[in-house]
């Protein structure tokens, strides 16, 4: 699919949220027709079969890039129905409308927790390790990632998928570690606070840049095999801890983490990295962005924010 010169009429699903408005606005930078939906602004919920099928004859767009979903990983454990409702059923709706509408190129977003835990031995993981997902909300990606590969096969709807690691860049919520941290110490910089409280900071991710993510999506879009799946990842993995002691000596006051029981997970995975060679054949894709200028980037949106 040539993209090169030609303006694509897109939809993004998820569009409000923290990889959706990157997403949007790098497309416009690209010169995308871009219609952007989210449940959050008013939008449709992914769950209505019938309201998703009349927006895709509304737009009745060329390419669908779909984000919407449940994202809260820890927040599954206490609401597993509705994670999966979410992920898997409304995936399900926006397949079955992009199919009934021709669109052209769907790329729906799994996310690297269907990998669930593994060993060290198993590093980098690609796309053909095993699925062993260890959360309710990494069952709900196993699902949708599946519901990909079967509108594929069975309908020939040219589906790419993409198994996203864990992302960071400004406008990301605090309901994950790094935005997390950052926020306390924005907060802590203005009230002159001493403790940043944290949880579980042995766990080692696989991080990459959210502006660099949208890029390896748009490039996907454009040079991406249907039915294939891919991870889009650094190909590194840093200890949590790394990132706290960066954010930490970037703080404008002196600080110092203490462990909070209440922010530990019912099940960690120790290490998480992948292999983006898939990718960077397809695409030419590699990581630019480096983690010193993510997290200054990270930070400064949340002082910004909260001075506001």
């Amino acid at each position: 699919m040539s993209t090169q010169s030609t303006s694509l009429r897109t939809l993004v699903t998820g569009a409000s949220g923290f990889v959706g408005r990157h997403l949007v606005e790098h497309l416009r930078a690209c010169g995308d027709d871009v219609v952007g939906v989210d449940r959050a602004a008013g939008g449709v919920d992914i769950t209505d079969a019938s309201a998703v099928a009349t927006l895709m004859e509304r737009v009745r767009p060329q390419v669908v890039y779909h984000l919407a979903g449940w994202a809260d990983v820890g927040g599954s454990w206490h609401h597993p129905v509705e994670a999966f409702r979410a992920n898997a059923e409304g995936t399900l709706n926006v397949l079955s409308a992009a199919t009934a509408t021709g669109v052209e190129r769907v790329l729906a977003v799994s996310s690297a927790d269907v990998y669930g835990i593994v060993t060290p031995e198993e590093l980098p993981l690609t796309e053909d390790s095993p699925l062993r997902p260890a959360s309710p909300y990494a069952a709900s990606k196993v699902a949708a990632d599946y519901l990909g590969l079967q509108a594929w096969l069975g309908r020939h709807l040219p589906v790419l998928r993409v198994r996203a690691y864990n992302h960071l860049g400004p406008g990301q919520t605090d309901r994950f570690v790094a935005p997390a941290l950052a926020s306390r110490i924005a907060r802590a910089e203005i009230d002159s606070g001493e403790v940043i409280t944290v949880g579980d900071l042995s766990a080692r991710r696989d991080f990459t840049d959210v502006r660099d993510v949208v890029r390896a999506y748009r490039l996907l879009v454009e040079h991406g095999e249907p039915g294939e799946v891919y991870n889009v990842c650094s190909g590194v993995d840093l200890a949590v801890q790394d990132l706290a002691d960066q954010l930490v000596a970037m703080a404008r006051v002196p600080l110092r983490l203490e462990v909070d029981q209440s922010l530990l997970r019912p099940v960690e995975l120790p290490v998480l990295r992948g292999s983006h060679d898939r990718l960077t054949a397809a695409t030419g894709w590699t990581p630019e962005i480096p983690m010193s200028q993510t997290l200054a980037d990270l930070l400064e949106d949340w002082r910004v924010r909260l001075a506001g």
